[in-house]
């Protein structure tokens, strides 16, 4: 009786039915802080109206209805003693929903900024190589499809192994989702690998642009930000993007793409590792021509300092050697005059000499004696020219 006429309201949908073109749902009011229903209540649009209606607010808003949206709509109050109060939505403002979805996108980016979590894992450097990728995507997805047809060949190949999580990526529980799978598949991957993974790679194909939305967590994007592994998306949409494009390492628009950025960086690093293999070579021939030359400089001048050294060692051999000669001469000499004297000094001290000369050699027992203590009772006397045979009689000895 109060709102006789239709009037704008603002309400969250809590939940939606459609049967036979007709749109059921359930609106509600929360406190701004808390999330707590302070105020629900049951809506209808009429399936003579639902479909201009709905399709007039996709088409501007690029967003399916569902649930979980904060919606500006132009109600009709309606009591009914049966079944009681509810409304009729006669219109829904897309600017509406698309500015709170824009606004919390910022609020997001804005906290995850000024808590210098924003930029922290585009920060990391890209991996060298890429050997092992932890996968997370939706179960059965198209997208995931796509992107096993190049990954299992990479993997087939022994290039690169990749392993793979499930979760749910639409729905209230898609960020809670997401982030079981990846505590799941991490705690997995450290009893099965002894390093954590080169890449980790998120993506879902294509699908309603308004289950983006639920991808716009905080808290999903708080931990992947504080991730120490590059994180890459591909979340199956060109022209609308999420907070997970935002704080990722590297963005692309499909889960195909994302693949082809690995294949790529894995070539990219193939052929650098050919091109720096090659440089090396190159670089590995010169220095070795370059040492080469040095060496047959040094050869040389080894050779002719070596040849000098044998020159002077020659002349100082011819030194010594004239040296020696002369000393040696003079020792001859010196010997010589030596023998000569001895000779002479022999021939005087000869026997003969010495007895013709009027000496005796006096010998007892038939050996030449030199004192008087040798002499027996008998000696014999040699001369010079005969023998004396004596018998002693008395030895006298020098005072």
């Amino acid at each position: 009786m109060a709102f006789d006429e239709p009037v704008w309201v603002k309400a969250e949908i809590r939940n939606l039915n459609i049967k036979a073109g007709h749109y059921y749902l359930e609106l509600a009011e929360k406190e701004q802080d808390t999330d707590k229903v302070i105020a629900s209540c049951k809506a209808t649009i009429w399936k003579f109206t639902a479909a201009k209606m709905v399709l007039k607010f996709e088409r501007e808003s690029g967003i399916e209805l569902s649930k979980d949206l904060n919606v500006l709509i132009k109600i009709k109050a309606r009591f009914d003693p049966q079944y009681g109060f509810s409304v009729n939505i006669e219109d829904i403002d897309s600017s509406f929903t698309l500015g709170d979805i824009a606004k919390r996108y910022q609020q997001i980016l804005a906290r995850l900024s000024s808590e210098g979590l924003l930029h922290l894992n585009k920060a990391l450097p890209t991996p060298f190589d890429l050997e092992n990728v932890l996968v997370i995507a939706p179960e059965n997805a198209a997208g995931l499809g796509d992107f096993k047809k190049d990954a299992d060949a990479l993997d087939q190949a022994g290039v690169c192994h990749f392993v793979y999580h499930t979760a749910t990526f639409q729905g209230n529980t898609a960020a809670h989702s997401i982030m079981e799978s990846l505590s799941s598949g991490l705690r997995q991957w450290a009893k099965a690998f002894s390093l954590p993974p080169d890449l980790i790679v998120i993506i879902r194909g294509g699908g309603a642009v308004n289950d983006l939305a639920y991808l716009n967590d905080y808290d999903l994007a708080a931990l992947l930000c504080k991730r120490k592994v590059p994180i890459w998306v591909g979340i199956g949409h060109e022209k609308d993007r999420t907070i997970l494009d935002e704080i990722a390492h590297r963005s692309f628009d499909t889960p195909s793409k994302v693949i082809a950025g690995i294949r790529n960086l894995i070539s990219e690093r193939s052929q650098d590792v050919i091109d720096n293999l090659q440089t090396i070579k190159l670089l590995s021939q010169h220095q070795i021509t370059a040492y080469q030359s040095q060496n047959d400089q040094l050869v040389n001048v080894i050779k002719t300092l070596a040849q000098n050294q044998i020159m002077t060692s020659h002349m100082q051999l011819d030194v010594v050697k004239s040296t020696l000669q002369y000393f040696a001469r003079q020792k001859l000499k010196l010997a010589s005059t030596q023998i000569e004297a001895l000779m002479r000094e022999t021939l005087l001290q000869n026997p003969k000499n010495v007895l013709a000369k009027g000496y005796g050699i006096i010998r007892s027992e038939n050996k030449a004696i030199r004192s008087v203590d040798q002499v027996t009772s008998t000696v014999s006397i040699e001369m010079q020219d005969g023998y004396i045979h004596a018998n002693v009689s008395e030895v006298i000895h020098h005072e």
